[in-house]
C-alpha cells in the first residue's frame, strides 16, 4: 500500500501515537501538537486518508470504513505502533482496524469520538443527499454559517473543502449507518483500552449520558473546542503525557 503523506515526529525509538483525523479534516490538524513536550516521550504518526487532505483516493471504496480500516491498520504495523489517537469519527475508524486484533492490546484515547448515533451530527448529514457533490456543496454551505467569527471552525470548512466529495459522503453515510446498528461507545470499549477525551460543553446530552454509564476512562479537556489538537494542543499534550506510561 502505498501513501505518500506518513510523516513522523519525535524519536525513533520512541513508542508511536498514531494521530487519526475526524470527519471531513486531515492530518494538518495536529500539527500544533507536533511542537509540544509530548514529542519528547512519543513519536508523533500523522497520516492523510485516502480522499482526505493531500492523500488521493486510491479506490473507488475509499471511504467505506472497511477501506479506511485496512489503511489504518496498515500504518499503525509498518509504524510499530499500537496507540491511536483518534478524533471523532476518526475513533470508528480505528475500531474498524483493530476490531479481532486484539493480540496488539491496542490504546485508542478518542477525542470526542463517536460513542452513540447522537455524535454522528456532521457525518449523518450526508444521508440526506442522493449524491457526493450536493453533500459537500451543502455541507460547506452549513458550515459556512457556523464557522462566522470562528477561527477554528473557518480553518475545518478550509479543509473540508479540500476533499474528494465520494470519500466524504460515503464515509459519512457509512458512519450514521454504523451508529444505527451497533453503540460504537461499546464497540470502541470492545476493541481496545479507550480513554475519552472531550469537553462536556461540545458533546450531545445522550453521549454524555452513555459516558456517565459506560464505566469508560475519561478526562475532560475544559475550554477546549471539538478540535483541541488545534486550539488547545499543549492541554491535550499534558493530558496525554499523564495518561500513558
Amino acid at each position: 500500500m502505498k501513501l505518500r503523506t506518513v510523516r513522523t515526529v519525535g524519536e525513533s525509538a520512541a513508542p508511536g501515537i498514531l494521530c487519526l483525523a475526524g470527519f471531513g479534516d486531515d492530518s494538518s490538524m495536529f500539527e500544533l501538537l507536533t511542537r509540544t513536550e509530548l514529542v519528547r516521550r512519543y513519536r508523533l504518526v500523522t497520516v492523510d486518508l485516502p480522499g482526505f487532505g493531500d492523500e488521493p483516493t486510491a479506490a473507488a471504496g475509499a471511504g467505506t470504513l472497511s477501506y479506511l480500516g485496512d489503511v489504518v491498520r496498515y500504518v499503525a504495523e509498518s509504524q510499530g505502533t499500537n496507540i491511536f489517537l483518534a478524533h471523532s469519527v476518526a475513533s470508528i475508524v480505528a475500531v474498524s482496524a483493530i476490531e479481532g486484533v486484539s493480540s496488539r492490546g491496542w490504546t485508542v484515547l478518542s477525542l470526542e469520538g463517536n460513542l452513540t448515533a447522537a455524535d454522528a451530527y456532521f457525518s449523518g448529514q450526508a444521508e440526506e443527499y442522493e449524491s457526493p457533490e450536493a453533500f459537500h456543496t451543502g455541507f460547506l454551505a452549513r458550515l459556512e454559517v457556523l464557522a462566522h467569527d470562528d477561527v477554528v471552525l473557518a480553518r475545518y470548512r478550509n479543509h473540508v473543502a479540500r476533499v474528494d466529495p465520494a470519500a466524504l459522503w460515503v464515509l459519512g453515510r457509512e458512519a450514521a449507518e454504523y451508529s444505527r446498528r451497533v453503540v460504537p461507545g461499546e464497540a470502541l470499549m470492545g476493541a481496545a483500552e479507550a480513554i475519552y477525551l472531550y469537553n462536556p460543553e461540545n458533546c450531545p446530552p445522550a453521549s454524555l449520558g452513555w459516558l456517565e454509564t459506560s464505566g469508560m476512562r475519561k478526562v475532560e479537556l475544559a475550554g477546549a473546542s471539538h478540535w483541541a489538537p488545534v486550539d488547545a494542543p499543549e492541554l491535550v499534550a499534558e493530558t496525554i503525557l499523564n495518561l500513558l506510561p
